[in-house]
């Protein structure tokens, strides 16, 4: 990084997003997301994740700030030493999830997930689904109101709600986790090798129509979904040093409530 890096200024609609975005801006400049050596967005996690969907493809690195209601994937908000906190700030290097998703339509439909791709019923009906990993069936039916595989980013978010492990960072493992399963009876899925290729078969999609989302692009009334490890695309995350995801995702494990 250069000592005065080119950075593009990206917030949320929130108005403490926007009020800091005009500071820093009026502080610093702004660039273009194309243009810039690096990205600083203001928001919440959910903003993070827009932002890495829109701009993932340019490789450059994004510094979050949390200016939002959840911010596992930001930084604390203190724009007065930015230029020395981006400076020491540490890499965290993400891969996200491919989704491929087949319709009752016919439609194939593919989307990026950095945190997790979901399944879940559409209707009060639970949802029946067979679970294949790298072309062998391992579980023929799986009953439940649906079921997901995280990437180690994801494993602390919608995952861990779902009573998912926590993965470590660099660990190369995916977590595979149901979400209210009724059969078999307290299966707790499974961590797979990243490079697993995950495929969910819809056995009833009429009757029990089912939605796959990638963080969140859904899709729905789909018939089969293929999940794998992106080849291709990653993307990086910077954090101060006394809060780095890694350690997060450790003190995460060791608190309640």
């Amino acid at each position: 990084m250069t000592a005065t890096p080119r950075i593009a200024f990206l917030a949320s609609p929130a108005d403490e997003a926007q009020r800091a975005l005009a500071g820093l801006v009026a502080r610093h400049g702004q660039h273009e997301p194309a243009d810039a050596d690096i990205l600083v967005a203001l928001g919440g996690d959910g903003f993070m994740l827009a932002t890495l969907h829109r701009h993932g493809s340019l490789g450059k690195p994004v510094y979050g700030m949390k200016l939002g209601t959840v911010g596992f994937l930001m930084n604390h908000h203190d724009g007065d030493a930015l230029m020395e906190r981006l400076h020491a700030a540490e890499p965290a290097v993400l891969r996200p999830l491919e989704m491929i998703v087949q319709t009752e339509s016919g439609a194939t439909v593919g989307s990026l997930a950095y945190n997790e791709v979901s399944m879940l019923r559409q209707t009060r009906q639970a949802a029946h689904l067979r679970i294949d990993l790298n072309g062998e069936t391992r579980l023929d039916e799986l009953i439940c109101d649906g079921v997901l595989v995280a990437t180690p980013a994801g494993s602390t978010a919608y995952n861990f709600s779902a009573h998912g492990p926590i993965l470590p960072l660099g660990a190369n493992v995916v977590a595979l986790t149901p979400i209210a399963a009724f059969r078999p009876r307290r299966w707790r899925g499974a961590v797979l090798k990243a490079d697993t290729e995950v495929r969910f078969r819809v056995l009833d999609p009429y009757k029990r129509p089912v939605s796959a989302t990638a963080d969140s692009h859904e899709v729905r009334d789909v018939v089969e979904v293929t999940i794998r490890e992106s080849h291709d695309r990653t993307v990086t995350l910077l954090f101060d040093p006394e809060h780095n995801l890694e350690e997060r995702m450790l003190a995460e494990q060791f608190t309640s409530g």
